[in-house]
């Protein structure tokens, strides 16, 4: 039954799409119009533009950028021409975030590959438990941007482009379709953090989206929202009431100025005051399987006592929770694991932190399968570059044992959602420096994923002072090659 104060709400929606200029502003009407039983048509789908294969997603984001070619590209040529000089030519245009150009070496990998599945995907010997799942996932080896820092190539891979105040990928897709969850908040974000994010709330913005679409940051224990619990004193029935005091004072407000943000408010205020019946719950595993917990990893053994100390319990139980919102109705989980930044100790760095996140990964990809709910869930790994064949030889640096950040070419796979597993796309040249075959952008990646879930990236659009704002702005292209032929 809908409620006086949600009928309020969806008037207010109502005013906001009906005044937008956006094409995306009368898809929303129609899903409001939907949900009242005035709509009719196929009210399966009111809101995309054509039938999804989607209908949630898991970004696993591997901030700092993971290396591709110790990973998920291996590269026989570079090993054998390991400490010589890159041709003159591939330099003089590039640019590094730290490499001495005229002393940098080629540096090969000491990882072994080794084909898996019936597909036959090469995989680092770094990667075990992936490795079993390698025929539900696809693996592109030629994505490429052009952004070589870390805050702005966050944000291009994050919200499609590197200036901060963009909404992010979960936004756009909330914002398109909306919530299947009455109780949670459709976009949902959990940190497992060593130095933290460069572009830190920028990474989940709604950006120039009405707020209500940004993410909600969740923490894996305790309350899962800070000040989501009432204090001590005031009573479930105390707060109702003044709750129900701000909202009729919000939509004196709203009728006043007719801004949407006031219509976010409210809407945050009961989401809150409902979430905290359901938010607790969710994060109790309590009735979890013993055999899920050991699948995801959540009591390994931790020895490390540095900056990630802690990491591999949070992470698996990051991977575990991210399963039960999708199943609650949350439309977008991201899960950060920072960081992937190895300008030295590449070996033991990427030792730590495929430790960390490999078992909990591929046992979330089988969960989601085992339960019916991979075939709707979009599942994408990947960090916002990878890294250079040339060794880091920074002038301080006394031995070269790492790399440093390479947009031109790296690697990236998704699984679900209509994807289509058990591939490769696109190569990268015999040394890992440039894409050689079917180049993916990063804005022909998420007109990808928004094509998984019945949007047309051309026509998701915002108007934002005088222009319409898409995800992938003036460029992208669907990649063919991603999606399953039995859709």
């Amino acid at each position: 039954m809908t409620t006086p104060t949600a009928r309020l709400f969806n008037q207010q929606r109502r005013d906001f799409f009906t005044s937008s200029a956006s094409g995306l502003g009368m898809l929303g009407l129609a899903s409001l119009l939907n949900e009242d039983g005035l709509l009719a048509g196929d009210s399966a789908h009111p809101l995309t533009h054509f039938a999804p294969t989607a209908k949630r997603c898991i970004c696993l984001f591997m901030e700092g950028g993971p290396s591709q070619m110790d990973l998920f590209d291996p590269k026989p040529r570079l090993n054998e021409l390991d400490g010589q000089p890159m041709p003159e030519s591939l330099l003089n245009e590039i640019k590094f975030a730290f490499i001495q150009k005229e002393s940098a070496r080629l540096m090969g990998s000491p990882r072994k590959f080794q084909k898996y599945g019936e597909c036959g995907m090469d995989l680092s010997d770094l990667l075990p438990h992936l490795s079993t799942c390698v025929d539900d996932i696809a693996l592109v080896r030629s994505m490429h941007g052009e952004q070589f820092n870390h805050l702005p190539g966050q944000l291009m891979m994050l919200t499609g482009s590197p200036l901060q105040g963009w909404p992010s990928l979960g936004s756009w897709l909330t914002y398109g379709l909306g919530s299947e969850s009455n109780n949670l908040p459709s976009y949902v974000v959990m940190t497992t953090l060593g130095r933290g994010l460069p572009g830190g709330a920028n990474s989940w913005s709604s950006g120039f989206l009405p707020s209500q679409y940004s993410g909600t940051p969740f923490r894996n224990q305790g309350s899962p929202v800070l000040n989501l619990e009432n204090p001590q004193g005031v009573s479930r029935e105390f707060q109702k009431r003044s709750l129900q005091t701000i909202n009729e004072l919000n939509q004196l407000r709203y009728e006043e100025i007719r801004n949407p943000e006031v219509a976010s408010r409210i809407e945050a205020y009961e989401l809150a005051f409902r979430m905290q019946q359901t938010a607790p719950s969710l994060i109790d595993l309590s009735g979890e399987s013993k055999a899920t917990l050991e699948a995801y990893g959540l009591d390994r053994p931790d020895n490390e006592k540095g900056s990630t100390a802690g990491f591999m319990g949070s992470y698996a139980r990051n991977c575990l929770l991210a399963r039960r919102m999708i199943e609650r109705g949350v439309r977008f989980v991201t899960l950060f694991l920072s960081t992937w930044d190895h300008h030295s100790n590449l070996d033991r760095g990427l030792e730590r932190y495929t430790e960390i996140s490999d078992q909990p990964v591929a046992a979330l990809l089988k969960d989601l399968k085992q339960r019916g709910l991979l075939d709707e869930t979009l599942v994408i790994w990947g960090g916002e570059f990878g890294r250079t064949p040339l060794g880091e030889n920074r002038s301080n640096f006394k031995t070269v044992t790492g790399r440093d950040h390479h947009p031109y070419s790296f690697s990236m796979w998704l699984a679900g959602g209509g994807v289509k597993g058990g591939q490769v796309i696109g190569e990268t040249d015999d040394i890992g420096w440039g894409v050689a075959e079917d180049p993916v952008h990063i804005h022909d990646l998420h007109a990808t994923v928004l094509h998984q879930f019945g949007l047309d990236h051309k026509r998701l659009t915002y108007r934002f002072q005088g222009r319409d704002f898409r995800l992938t702005d003036v460029a992208g292209n669907v990649v063919p090659q991603l999606i399953s032929d039995s859709v």
